[in-house]
Order: structure tokens, then sequence, then C-alpha cells
């Protein structure tokens, strides 16, 4: 096992900073996702960790052991690239057997390697084939039971499922799943793709502008994120926003707005100031009926999406937003009909300016407190 560990890590290209002075340890034997748009640094910091790319400053270590400028055949590590690297002309039991010669192991614990990566990826049918006969996944699988049977500390996977079919996607992340789990090895996994590390990660690395903006367990970046960009960015769509400003109340700060009936008071905030509320789509809660804490309302356009769930533009006083709802409800709702909107506290974040979670509270009469702390 094997935390990697960086130290104000930093990479320039003349003057574009794609890397800017991260410090982050990623504990052993877990698998953390680096996720981010393209042209965020992901896969330049990847590349840092393997030695493919010189810091311009800043360290790395592996389990303590600095590594900065070890060349990568030396920091014991394995690494699956976007496009399947493979040996042609001979088998896939020959491709996954030629690095571990190299090993200098026996012959019986070779052959229980070869066959405890080839059970776990499904390769039983192709071990006799040549890799010019194999699909795109099935090649790709080959050079994951390369890096993997060599049973480095440190695996790095750079977008290794972006150009395999569907089938192969599915059988590949069930695969990153049980590797981690059955062989322990540190595994870090860059991708653009927010579904891919929803269902891989242990933890997510959200990176923006070559910065680590948070670093959460799935859910928790998700229902919480520390910024707008993390609210935007995560969810299909993406978080609801509203700008408005802090007034002045009897008990202190208040949003008002036309999402609540009443008045809402900010324990936190500064009466004057810009904020921004959000709320996921899903969390937003519509129905045909008058509820307590909700407002009126009308459904603009509503459309089926994954899961048989629809989703729905409504309008409130001339805010527009997105609600997800189960089918059972979306199926009644009608273009141009009315409807009730409630936005639960507990779900409502609240940012600064800057764009940063604010440091505050939520407080409504009748209507719970959300904390945002």
């Amino acid at each position: 096992m094997s935390e990697i560990r960086l130290e104000k890590l930093r990479k320039e290209f003349k003057d574009v900073v794609a890397v800017k002075d991260i410090s982050i340890t990623f504990p052993s034997a877990t698998v953390t996702c680096l996720l981010g748009p393209s042209g965020c640094g992901k896969t330049t910091l990847l590349r840092m960790i393997a030695g493919l790319e010189q810091p311009t400053s800043g360290e790395v270590y592996f389990a303590g052991q600095r590594v900065t400028h070890l060349p990568p055949r030396k920091r014991n590590i394995g690494m699956v690239f976007q496009y399947p690297v493979v040996y042609r002309g001979i088998s896939v039991y020959r491709n996954i057997e030629l690095p571990l010669l190299e090993e200098k192991i026996s012959r019986q614990e070779r052959q229980r390697r070869i066959d405890q990566v080839v059970a776990l990826l499904g390769l039983e049918e192709s071990l006799g084939k040549e890799v010019s006969q194999l699909d795109n996944g099935t090649r790709q699988k080959v050079a994951v039971a390369r890096a993997v049977a060599r049973q480095p500390r440190i695996i790095l996977f750079d977008e290794p499922i972006t150009n395999v079919d569907v089938n192969a996607k599915f059988q590949l992340k069930r695969a990153f799943k049980e590797l981690s789990r059955e062989l322990e090895q540190t595994i870090l996994y860059v991708t653009h793709d927010q579904t891919e590390a929803m269902t891989l990660a242990d933890q997510i690395a959200l990176m923006k502008d070559g910065e680590i903006v948070q670093r959460d367990a799935p859910r928790e970046l998700y229902n919480h994120p520390n910024d707008v960009f993390g609210g935007w960015f995560l969810g299909n769509p993406g978080m609801n926003f509203f700008q408005t400003e802090l007034v002045d109340g009897p008990g202190g700060p208040q949003v008002r707005s036309p999402l609540f009936p009443g008045p809402l008071t900010v324990a936190g905030g500064q009466p004057g100031s810009q904020i921004t509320l959000g709320i996921r789509p899903e969390h937003v809660q519509l129905s045909p009926e008058p509820t307590p804490q909700g407002v009126p309302g009308q459904i603009l356009r509503r459309s089926i999406v994954v899961g048989g769930q629809y989703l729905c533009t409504v309008e409130v006083e001339g805010l527009r937003f997105k609600a997800k709802v189960a089918p059972s409800l979306g199926h009644g709702l009608r273009p141009g009909g009315s409807v009730w909107v409630t936005c639960p506290l507990g779900w409502i974040a609240l940012f600064r300016p800057d764009g940063h979670r604010m440091d505050a509270r939520l407080m409504g009469e009748g209507q719970g407190v959300m904390s945002n702390e």
C-alpha cells in the first residue's frame, strides 16, 4: 500500500500555469478520481505524479519517499492511457506475462497473478487470441491486466474507458472497483465524466483552472459543493442558481424571494451583500395541490430523462428553473399547467459573490433551519 502526497506542486508552460501549487494527500488503497472539464490540469497533474512531466516546483512523495525526480520506471507504478497500449503480434496471455518475466518471480506466482487479473477482467476466452483480433474494449482490458498484474503500489488511469463501447465501459468500471478492493492498490483515475467518477471513486478531487477546489466522497461533493462551480459542474442538469441581495430585517439579514412564501433570515450574512441561492433540480418539490410552504408556479416545458423521471422547466414570478420529479408525478404535469413549488431549506446552498460557500444558516418561520456550515 502507498499513499501519494503532493506538496505545492506546480507546472508552468511559458505563460500558462497548468497546475497551481497543489498540496494534497491521496490515501492508500483508495480510488480517487481527478474530475474536471478539459484543460483544468488533471492530466498534467497525473503526468507529474507518474514522472512523465517534471514539475516547475513542488514535491511528490510515495509512502513518505520523495520521488519527484525519479523516472517513471523507478517509481513502481502502473499506468493505463486513453488508447490501449498493447503488444501486437502476440497473444493476450503473452501480453500480460511479459512484464512479469522482468520481475523475476516464480512461475507459480506469475501464473497466480495472471489467473487473478484474467478472472477479474473476464478475459478467459481471449487468452489465446492475438491482440489484433480483439475489439477496442477488450484490448483496453488487456492493457489494464498487464498494468495490474505487476502489482505496483500505485496505478494511474488517464481516461481509460473514453474510447470503448458501452458494454466494455460497464465491465471495466466494475473491474476497477474489484481491483482496488482485492489488491489494495492506490488508484488515481482521471476523467471528465461525472458518472464515471460518481460510480468509481471513494473520493473525488474536483479540479478547475489548475486547482483542486474540493476533495470529498462523491455524495458529499454532490450534495454540499464548496462553490458555485461544483454545483454547476456536477448534476444533469446542475444546480439552479438565484441571485439576490440581503436586506435588513427585524431578526437580522433577510432573503426575500418569490420562491418562498415569506422572508428568510440568514444568520451570518451582512445586509446589502449579494448572495447566490443554489438548489438541485431533484430537490425542488412540485405538487398539483397547494402546500404549506409552497408558492404558485407554472410548468413551461416537460421531458422524460434517465430513469423515467420528468425534467420540468418551471416559472415563478419571472424566475425560471428546473425541477426533476418521479414518473408518477411528472406524468400528470402538462406545459401551461399550474403547480405548487417548494424549495426545502435543508437543500438550499448559499454562496458569496466570489462563488464560495457561505458560513451561514438560512431560517424561516415554520420552515426549519438550513445549515450551510
